[in-house]
């Protein structure tokens, strides 16, 4: 499988629960973390994250998602 770093930020969102906090950890900007999930989410053409006023929430198609890179 091909490195992809949209996927390396996708599970660093989420184990960090919020754009900012990942940002953090991969030394980038909160906008370039947003830029790249949303880059992953339109290539992908599925919704990963459900964005509310409390956070960050992973979609159906988000959660199978983190399970599938965690078992690579």
């Amino acid at each position: 499988m091909m490195y992809n770093p949209q996927l390396e930020t996708f599970i660093c969102v989420v184990d960090s629960g919020s754009f900012s906090k990942a940002a953090e950890k991969l030394y980038i900007t909160p906008p370039a973390v947003i830029k790249q999930i949303n880059s992953l989410e339109n290539s992908l053409e599925i919704k990963l994250f459900e964005r509310t006023h409390r956070g960050l929430l992973l979609t159906d198609a988000g959660r199978s998602m983190y399970h599938r890179m965690q078992n690579m």
